[in-house]
């Protein structure tokens, strides 16, 4: 049994900590809405009324935040790093890898370790345990917490401290990439008479094949339920952290940088909560 404190119990933090639960560890949780906090209270978790309070009664922290702002300025707090030494935090945020190296920094220098682990497969996934974990950090560290991790899913370790955090904004770039010419190419289709199912069967079991046709749309648009709980504007913020670092090693990301401008133009007109998947419903709209 390890104690843990999670730290964001959002639409993916609230079932983590249901898994956290199932595989019997003690958790403690924090959200700064009272609601959040409430249901994770429902499943059996213990809550805190702050950040601090949270990660002092426990021996592991897991943070699932919007980004690297939020991540420092949790972790950052005199008093956390006061009572810092002897813990073992783990970023499951989607955040910034270079940003995410300093803080690893800071965080060595107070006597504790950092570890990046940010998630792919959505709230299913962390419904079910079957999330991607893709782990940047100390080969040592990341093997003591592999157990722990292991209750969300398949977990990869992908190299040191960082890395987790590019391989996943590498993989929404191309993931929302693929989104977006799919629906392109669907909206194509349908003009000229196609069915979107009779499409969606051949691209299955053509090249044209991805996550998109696989799981997006046949189960969040052609529903128009459009709720995977990942947020349009996250799914930009990655976008924009993949192709800075791409920049940043001067790499070419030119389909990148023409992918996060089109996004951008739907976010602009989007509600500030949409789903992701709603770029469908706004390209069939453009069309």
């Amino acid at each position: 049994m390890t104690s843990v404190a999670l730290v964001g119990l959002g639409a993916m933090g609230t079932p983590m900590v249901a898994r956290l639960l199932q595989g019997g560890h003690e958790v403690v949780g924090f959200d700064v809405s009272a609601e959040a906090r409430d249901r994770v209270a429902a499943l059996g978790a213990d809550t805190a009324l702050t950040a601090a309070d949270a990660i002092a009664r426990a021996d592991v922290v897991i943070l699932m935040l919007p980004n690297s702002d939020v991540v420092e300025s949790v972790v950052l707090d005199a008093t956390v790093l006061e009572s810092a030494e002897g813990r073992q935090f783990i970023d499951m945020s989607s955040s910034e890898p270079l940003r995410t190296r300093a803080l690893a920094e800071r965080l060595n220098a107070a006597g504790a370790a950092l570890i990046d682990a940010p998630v792919s497969g959505g709230v299913k996934g962390a419904v079910n345990g079957t999330l991607t974990v893709m782990v940047g950090g100390d080969e040592t560290v990341v093997e003591r917490l592999r157990s722990l991790l292991e209750v969300f899913g398949r977990v990869v370790r992908v190299g040191d401290v960082g890395a987790g955090h590019a391989v996943k904004a590498l993989n929404n770039l191309m993931s929302a990439t693929h989104l977006w010419i799919t629906g392109e190419a669907m909206a194509a289709g349908e003009r000229f008479g196609l069915q979107p199912e009779v499409m969606l069967e051949v691209f299955n079991s053509s090249s044209g094949k991805s996550g998109s046709t696989e799981n997006k749309w046949p189960n969040f648009i052609l529903t128009e339920t459009y709720n995977t709980g990942f947020a349009l504007r996250l799914m930009l913020k990655d976008m924009r952290i993949a192709t800075a670092l791409a920049k940043a090693q001067g790499t070419p990301i030119s389909l990148g940088e023409e992918s996060v401008a089109l996004w951008a133009r739907a976010s602009d007109d989007l509600p500030a909560t949409a789903d992701h998947t709603e770029v469908a419903r706004w390209l069939e709209e453009q069309a």
